[in-house]
C-alpha cells in the first residue's frame, strides 16, 4: 500500500532548508507529486514540537503515512511511529538526545541561518526524556540508514537500537549523510512508491 502523506523532521539546529530535506522535497515533488509533503520548522521545545506534529498529522491516514527523521528528527520520528504505527525512515537517528543535548543549554545558532538564534532551555532535557519509547513494537515498519563515519552520534548505539529494522550500515559516511540523493529510490520503494511509476526515476 503506497503512502499518501509524508512528514520530514529535521535535526537539532537544522531546518527545512537542510540539504536532505530539500533533496527529498524535490524528489517527491518531481516523481510523486500526489503525496502530501510536510516539513515544518520544529520549535526548540520538544514538548511544543511534538504537540505541533501530532496536531498536524491528526487527520492523516496512519496506514498510508510515513515519517522521515534525521538525527534528533529520527528520535521524534520514532516517537511518532510508535504512537501511530506508521512507517518510519531514519537517517543517523539520535538515540539518547536527553543525554547528548544537555551541553547545548543556552543560546544556539541555526546551521542554515547563522544570523538566527534560539535558546535551548534546561527543561527541554526533561521534555526529551518524556518522549523516549521502549522497544520498537513493529521494527518491520522501520528503515534506517546509519553511517559508521558519523562524527556526531555513535553508530554502535544507533545500530543496537535499530538492529531489528531494515537497516543499511555504511562503512564510511558522515552525520549529514553526504550523497543522500542516492538513497531516495530505495526509500521510495520502502514506502511502496516505486510501483507508481515503474522505475521511481
Amino acid at each position: 500500500m503506497a503512502i499518501t502523506h509524508l512528514l520530514y523532521l529535521h535535526g537539532f539546529r537544522s531546518s527545512p532548508q537542510s540539504h536532505k530535506a530539500q533533496a527529498m522535497a524535490a524528489y517527491m515533488g518531481s516523481h510523486f507529486p500526489q503525496v502530501q509533503w510536510w516539513c515544518p520548522q520544529l520549535p526548540p521545545s520538544p514538548r511544543v514540537a511534538m504537540a505541533l506534529l501530532m496536531q498536524g498529522i491528526a487527520d492523516w491516514p496512519t496506514a498510508r503515512m510515513a515519517v522521515v527523521g534525521s538525527s534528533l528528527g529520527g528520535f521524534y520520528a520514532t516517537h511518532i511511529a510508535e504512537a501511530t504505527g506508521c512507517l518510519a525512515l531514519l537517517i543517523n537517528p539520535a538515540v539518547d538526545p536527553a543525554r547528548d543535548l544537555g551541553k547545548y543549554i543556552g543560546e544556539n545558532r541555526q546551521w542554515h541561518a547563522p544570523e538566527e538564534s534560539f535558546y535551548f532551555l534546561p527543561e527541554y532535557v526533561d521534555e526529551l526524556r518524556s518522549l523516549e519509547v521502549g522497544a520498537l513494537q513493529h521494527p518491520d515498519r522501520y528503515r534506517a540508514i546509519l553511517a559508521k563515519g558519523d562524527e556526531v552520534l555513535d553508530w554502535r548505539e544507533m545500530h543496537a537500537r535499530y538492529a531489528d529494522t531494515r537497516l543499511t550500515l555504511l562503512e564510511g559516511g558522515d552525520h549529514a549523510l553526504t550523497g543522500f540523493e542516492a538513497f531516495l529510490p530505495d526509500l521510495a520503494a520502502f514506502m511502496s512508491l516505486m510501483g507508481d511509476t515503474g522505475t521511481g526515476a
